[in-house]
């Protein structure tokens, strides 16, 4: 289950990569403007501001994300991304950080590519820090035993759930599209106690949080707790720097 309010908790970071993914989509005036993986759909409801005359419309595995998306006036509806096709006069495709949690996405960006008319754009940004200190201290307190029985059925992203620059850039170009690909860390700032790991609990720590109970759970962030701030120690000022990498491709289908 997704929570909108937890994850909005750290709106600006969060939506500074969708709008540096926005300014690389250089079309004018599209006929309409797919949001796949819209969350809460704070952002989605800016595409209409970029591009007035399209049609604007969004997608969301999760009914608690859709719902809120929807209370902002978007036109968002439940389904799975896998599932997705265009239809004539899609133009543009977004994708922000939703793409990671989808297995085999890489191929499904391809599918879409050669499904589009020539001239449509995709926009994809996902996260690529599946490897650093956050994530891998999950995975290594998941590992031990006091853990490993009650969460051993919930899949985790592994270091390698998405691709670098290189890597998209070689699957667009397949599909037969002009590609701009390029990543970009973020020395993000973060305010509060234990900042990273209320990062995390958003996002990364969403299926462990679904698989415990709610003593289970708090028990697990004390655990989880103290190794965070080791690995990303506060600040003086009470901020915490927590550098988050992430990925972007821009393709034109030919």
């Amino acid at each position: 289950m997704w929570d909108p309010a937890k994850y909005l908790s750290f709106g600006d970071h969060r939506a500074r990569p969708f709008f540096d993914l926005l300014a690389r989509v250089r079309v004018e005036s599209p006929r309409a403007v797919v949001d796949l993986g819209c969350g809460p759909g704070n952002l989605t409801v800016t595409m209409a501001q970029r591009w007035p005359n399209a049609r604007i419309s969004a997608i969301d595995s999760s009914a608690e994300m859709v719902a809120a998306a929807q209370q902002r006036g978007v036109d968002a509806s439940l389904a799975d991304l896998r599932e997705w096709r265009p239809a004539e006069d899609v133009d543009v495709v977004i994708s922000n950080a939703a793409l990671q949690w989808v297995p085999g996405h890489p191929e499904l960006l391809g599918k879409w590519a050669r499904e589009l008319a020539p001239g449509s754009w995709i926009g994809v940004q996902v996260p690529a820090n599946f490897a650093a200190p956050s994530h891998a201290l999950i995975r290594e307190l998941v590992a031990e035993p006091a853990w490993f029985e009650r969460l051993e059925p919930v899949r985790l992203r592994e270091e390698n759930a998405t691709l670098g620059p290189d890597g998209y850039a070689e699957a667009m170009c397949a599909a037969g599209c002009h590609v701009d690909a390029w990543e970009t860390t973020y020395l993000q700032q973060l305010d509060g106690a234990d900042a990273v790991l209320e990062w995390i609990t958003g996002t990364a720590l969403r299926p462990i949080r679904a698989a415990l109970s709610d003593a289970d759970w708090q028990e697990f962030r004390a655990a989880l707790a103290p190794r965070l701030a080791e690995a990303y120690p506060r600040r003086s000022d009470g901020t915490t720097w927590f550098p988050f990498r992430r990925v972007f491709v821009v393709a034109r289908v030919k």
